[in-house]
């Protein structure tokens, strides 16, 4: 009896102990679950409540509106239109397939455009892709209605570029296009913009010189999403900041009007504004469409462009190299005439060639000009007082001079590759070529051939240069948002003005002189004569053998073969208000192809449209009508028409 209540003792005390190390266990088992829920509820409640707002809301960027183009009237030339699109979060849409195959059955897919999609997903899981786009208001809104069944899918309103003088414009503007992989990878730290789907930004011309001005800043906005992926509500929105606008220099309707007087021709015209150094107008064709490069061009519109013989898409204007001809040969006059090697007034005898180290160099005219001094040799074109010249004055002095009136250097407009040339030295073709330079160098200079290279553009300055002896420089930007562009008025070159108006009363003959080059192309008007001078540049040399049969014309020559043709002016001669210079490539001669062009632009740009047919020699203002008629139809008019200017 005393061992059973001993062992029940026992018994009990054992298990209160286990009790009480159960109970023990539990306690501290639910204070450490109270411990943590406490750290969790009140120590990192502010962190768990970030990544729960962070699932329910969004931070969304806004594209900034890009900065518009104007000419010097106002009109716009490159603007934003609404371009409706539809956008998949990969991360988002679960099954992309499905949710595509979904899609696919409200609105048309291009399969292109599907899989320029899917190579951008493959690239990157994180960032938003294009699905479609340049979609219709009404397919807009079917997705967005069917938004829900459509996970990952998102209908977006945006702006796109637009080019509305096309052609015109293509090599002055340039264009913009879909940031590619190229693009991100020339960028150290790209802006989060370029990561928006399609977001356009500028691959040549202004749009890419000046993209810093044009992009603009993104905004931000918060959106509220439900578990769906639904947009519920906008939380709040920080606007970005557009891009700056941008006014140019150049005057559409004589842009418009230079495009269509070149019809047909591989071509470039600049025209400068002799007090400004304004480009009123730089134009190369043929031209292409800028739009058709905005989302992408497709392979068939750029092989077209590419097998072109005419080579439409280097700006001619700007990017072109060509010998200058001879609308070189006022540099290589001023040069002796500023070193003191000659007076207006010295002659020199043209049999029709030079001897020179044993080498016979030609003048155009096989019977020679005869006794001819520096008016008579601008005038009537002769080669051989320039290579006198040459040979008294050198080719450093030569180029020297060159350089101060603006060839050889690059002018800094903001546009795509912009040409330097070459004015050849002694030093250059010894490091270039790794030869010495030869006393025939100098004189294949002395006319613009041999290594001399220049472009449309630097002779326009050249010209605007001699015309009034200051260093005029060019100016394609007016104004952005409105602040007014230093303008390129330059300071004064520091010529003798008696050499200089020696200069100019020879290119006034070459014009007005019955025995000038370009007497045919001259204008009448009183008050708006032009002072020029006609270049032809050879592309090929011309054998021995084909002159002594006679040098084949150049229309009977195949088109790479011909002569390039040029000239430069300005106008009026007695007071200088635009230099204009044109090139046209294998045109043939500079007095029967370039000189009546350059006539018709200065005109245009003098009277600002079609001037009267009285400022036209008589014989020739029947053609000039009929010439007017065709180009006022095959071109568009940008503002008031002529009649309705004061």
């Amino acid at each position: 009896m005393k061992r059973a209540s001993r062992d029940s003792a026992l018994s009990q005390k054992r298990i209160t102990r286990r009790g009480l190390l159960l109970g023990a266990g539990q306690a501290g088992f639910l204070g450490l679950l109270a411990w943590r829920m406490r750290h969790l509820q009140v120590d990192q409640a502010d962190q768990f409540r970030l990544l729960a707002e962070e699932n329910r809301i969004k931070i969304r960027l806004i594209p900034p509106a890009r900065g518009q183009i104007f000419d010097r009237n106002g009109l716009v030339v490159a603007e934003n239109v609404p371009s409706y699109r539809i956008i998949l979060e990969r991360e988002e849409a679960g099954d992309v397939e499905d949710t595509i195959a979904r899609l696919g059955k409200l609105i048309t897919l291009d399969p292109e455009e599907l899989e320029r999609a899917r190579e951008e997903m493959r690239r990157s899981r994180i960032h938003p892709v294009t699905i479609a786009d340049r979609i219709s208001w009404e397919e807009l809104s079917r997705v967005a209605v069917n938004a829900p069944a459509l996970p990952g899918v998102r209908p977006e309103v945006g702006l796109s570029r637009r080019y509305p003088m096309d052609q015109e414009y293509a090599h002055v503007l340039g264009y913009v296009g879909p940031v590619s992989d190229r693009d991100l990878e020339q960028i150290d730290a790209p802006d989060q913009l370029l990561l928006i789907p399609r977001f356009q930004i500028g691959k040549i011309g202004l749009e890419a010189r000046r993209e810093d001005m044009l992009r603009g800043t993104a905004g931000t906005k918060r959106i509220e999403q439900n578990a769906a992926g639904r947009v519920m509500r906008e939380l709040d929105r920080r606007e970005g900041v557009a891009g700056k606008d941008i006014q140019i220099t150049t005057d559409s309707n004589l842009q418009s009007y230079i495009h269509a007087r070149l019809e047909g021709e591989s071509a470039a015209v600049v025209v400068m504004d002799c007090e400004t150094g304004d480009i009123l107008a730089t134009v190369s064709t043929p031209g292409f469409d800028s739009n058709l490069f905005v989302r992408g061009i497709s392979v068939a519109d750029y092989k077209a462009l590419l097998d072109n013989k005419y080579r439409p898409l280097p700006n001619k204007a700007v990017q072109g190299v060509y010998p200058p001809g001879s609308t070189f040969k006022m540099v290589t006059a001023l040069a002796a005439l500023e070193d003191g090697q000659a007076t207006a007034d010295d002659t020199v005898y043209c049999p029709g060639h030079l001897e020179v180290a044993g080498r016979r160099f030609h003048c155009w005219k096989r019977a020679g000009h005869g006794n001819v001094d520096l008016y008579r040799a601008l005038r009537e074109s002769c080669d051989v007082y320039f290579y006198d010249m040459a040979l008294r004055v050198g080719i450093e002095r030569i180029s020297d001079m060159a350089r101060r009136l603006g060839l050889g250097v690059t002018h800094d407009l903001p546009m795509t590759s912009v040409a330097d040339g070459l004015i050849p030295t002694k030093e250059w073709k010894r490091a270039a070529r790794g030869a010495e330079w030869v006393i025939g160098d100098s004189v294949n200079s002395s006319i613009g051939q041999g290594f001399v290279l220049t472009s449309p553009l630097q002779l326009a300055v050249m010209t605007a240069r001699i015309a009034t002896g200051r260093a005029v420089t060019p100016r394609l930007i007016k104004s952005i948002d409105g602040v007014e562009a230093p303008t390129g008025h330059g300071e004064d070159l520091g010529l003798n003005q008696n050499n200089l108006r020696n200069i100019r009363r020879a290119m006034y003959d070459v014009s007005n002189n019955k025995r000038g080059t370009a007497y045919r192309s001259r204008i009448v008007a009183e008050g708006m004569e032009m002072a020029g001078k006609t270049g032809t540049s050879q592309v090929r040399n011309i054998t021995a053998a084909e002159r002594a049969q006679g040098v084949r014309r150049n229309e009977d020559l195949p088109w790479e073969r011909r002569d390039h043709a040029l000239f430069v002016n300005y106008a009026p001669a007695s007071n200088p208000r635009v230099a204009v210079a044109v090139v046209v490539e294998h045109g043939g001669g500079g007095s029967s192809v370039a000189a009546p062009i350059a006539r018709d632009v200065t005109l245009q740009a003098l009277y600002k449209g079609d001037p009267p047919l009285e400022a036209y020699p008589a014989a020739d203002q029947g053609r000039i009508r009929t010439q007017q008629e065709r180009l006022r139809n095959a071109r568009p008019q940008y503002g008031p028409k002529p009649s309705d200017r004061a």
